[in-house]
């Protein structure tokens, strides 16, 4: 259901209780990770009108100061509203703190304290995050979303791989296909199977990016720095973690694809790749070989992963044994970013940080994933451009990625000599 006011998302949630509004805005936060077409904009509404429900809940955690609230325009009345650190970074007043900040402007008493709060419960993250002040500031949610929304719309494995938010160095469980039912002999007992599962960890790595911007450039329109910040921060930040999940070596950072799973080409009940000697090229039995090679509970949902050289070189004209072509282009309607067309019948995503003469084959979207625990926070400093006129600007995050089930993935690639 969409709300077109943060009102009428209130009026629809004021009689939810408490554990039922965390549910549906936790159930949000993964539809706008997971999705990239989700309406952010209607989105951010309802997850707004969740909070006003859940602080309309009395003597709860968020109360106002010697007035009512209005319940229809969420305004207090000669009151000014208290914040509290678990969802200050949600509320309006900390956005519009945070990015008045970092530009310059005043702020108004009530963002003020928003933005108080939201530094007091930064200072927490500072060890993780070995900030150099105690004056980085954690970016608002909604900013943060939209970071994620259009990194999901950069293509690639970033578009199709899980993104998790869990605290690093926790082990989370992840299901792995299990095996087949078997015929029952009537009256026989029926021994139990535990159901297999893997687990994974991540540990936290740092991304850092120092970016300028002219002193003039820093008096645009809020909503205009706002974007512009957007922008850059899906540039940097995610584009690190984009090409981590192919080339992160594990050593400092996160651990890719090629890296992390052990490449086995000699024929054998542990192979998971196909190499072509560097002076033949990819044939149709080769494609064939690599494919069969993945088992079959990880097929369902995989997808073929190279980078457009590769597609047009080895794949456009490759035809099958009846001479039909193995490549299937999709129409404009059908395609999104970076997903082109179909090979056997897997989706072939273009990733350009894959090399030439690779690819991959696995269920990237259930077996291959990244964390981002913390957010992104953000420090200014004008010690660098002084003589310039120019603002610094420092980003960071805590990060890892890595492929979650080894067995999951098998590879198809030219030797180099």
């Amino acid at each position: 259901m969409k709300f077109k006011t943060i009102a009428e998302a209130f009026n629809f949630y004021k009689d939810y209780t408490a554990d039922q509004l965390e549910q549906r805005a936790a159930e949000i936060k993964g539809l706008i990770e997971r999705d990239a077409n989700v309406d952010i904009n209607a989105l951010n509404i309802e997850l707004m009108g969740i909070k006003e429900a859940k602080e309309n809940l009395a003597d709860k955690k968020h109360e106002t100061r010697g007035a009512a609230m209005n319940l229809i325009t969420g305004q207090s009345q000669g009151a000014k509203p208290t914040f509290d650190a678990e969802t200050v970074y949600d509320t309006k007043e900390y956005r519009n703190a945070f990015l008045k900040t970092l530009v310059g402007q005043q702020l108004n008493d009530v963002e003020k304290d928003a933005f108080n709060v939201g530094m007091k419960e930064a200072e927490k993250r500072n060890d993780d995050y070995n900030t150099s002040t105690n004056a980085a500031a954690v970016l608002p949610t909604t900013m943060l979303n939209e970071i994620i929304k259009k990194a999901r719309t950069m293509g690639g494995l970033m578009g199709e791989c899980r993104a998790f938010n869990v605290p690093t160095k926790i082990a989370i469980p992840v299901g792995t296909p299990g095996s087949k039912a078997s015929w029952h002999t009537e009256g026989a007992a029926v021994d139990t199977e535990k159901a297999t599962v893997t687990n994974i960890t991540f540990d936290g790595y740092e991304i850092i990016k120092i970016f300028s911007i002219s002193a003039k450039v820093r008096k645009m329109s809020i909503s205009a720095f706002e974007s512009y910040l957007v922008d850059e921060l899906t540039a940097c930040v995610m584009e690190c973690i984009a090409d981590a999940l192919v080339n992160g070596t594990g050593s400092g950072q996160g651990t890719g694809i090629e890296s992390g799973i052990t490449w086995v080409k000699t024929a054998g009940a542990t192979q998971n790749a196909v190499e072509v000697a560097a002076n033949k090229p990819i044939t149709y039995n080769d494609v064939i070989s690599f494919v069969s090679l993945l088992k079959r509970g990880y097929a369902q949902g995989a997808k073929l992963a190279m980078n457009n050289k590769t597609l047009y070189n080895v794949f456009f004209t490759m035809s099958d044994s009846n001479a039909q072509p193995i490549f299937v282009a999709k129409t404009l309607g059908e395609a999104k970013a970076g997903d082109v067309g179909r090979i056997l019948g897997f989706d072939v995503v273009i990733d350009d940080y894959i090399d030439d003469n690779v690819i991959y084959l696995g269920n990237f979207a259930k077996y291959m994933g990244y964390n981002m625990p913390e957010g992104i926070v953000i420090e200014t400093s004008k010690d660098s451009g002084f003589r310039k006129g120019l603002i610094d600007y420092r980003a960071m995050a805590i990060a890892d990625c890595k492929p979650i089930v080894a067995d999951a993935f098998v590879k198809l690639y030219k030797a180099t000599e």
